[in-house]
């Protein structure tokens, strides 16, 4: 019985795609409904200019110069040391807390805290992996209130 069955549906599926595709089979030229075909290219746009291969930008190229932030303040490097102060934020996932864009790494429990106001120094580490998808990583050495 299951077998008759399968192949009912295999006979019926058959049939619609034969149904299908006997319709505009290109047994002779398509009748023009007014829309352009396929293989015709847009026409550009003419508002807006068309940019010419020289204006090609190298993707190889640095978007601005190294150690410089768009803004001109030099951008700190993982061995320079650094003193952030403001009001510590927690991050999404527990146990994460950020400064200024910055998550803050080690120092002492109880002065990184959650709303706190503090003075930290350390240093830059961007290439650490950390698990609370937010902020730069930021090794503290030292931190006060303040």
């Amino acid at each position: 019985m299951r077998t008759i069955r399968i192949a009912a549906a295999a006979l019926i599926v058959c049939t619609a795609l034969v149904a299908c595709a006997g319709q505009d089979a290109g047994d002779g030229p398509a009748a023009p409904t007014g829309a352009p075909s396929v293989t015709e290219l847009p026409t550009p746009d003419p508002t807006g200019p068309v940019p010419s291969p020289s204006d090609a930008v190298d993707p190889t190229a640095p978007l601005s110069p190294p150690g410089k932030r768009p803004g001109g303040a030099p951008r700190p490097t993982a061995t320079s040391e650094m003193t952030l102060t403001g009001r510590i934020e927690a991050g999404v996932e527990p146990g994460c807390l950020l400064l200024n864009g910055y998550l803050l790494l080690g120092g002492p429990d109880d002065v990184l805290t959650a709303g706190a106001t503090v003075t930290v120094t350390g240093r830059p580490a961007p290439g650490m992996l950390t698990t609370c998808q937010q902020g730069t990583p930021f090794q503290v050495a030292s931190a006060h209130r303040g």
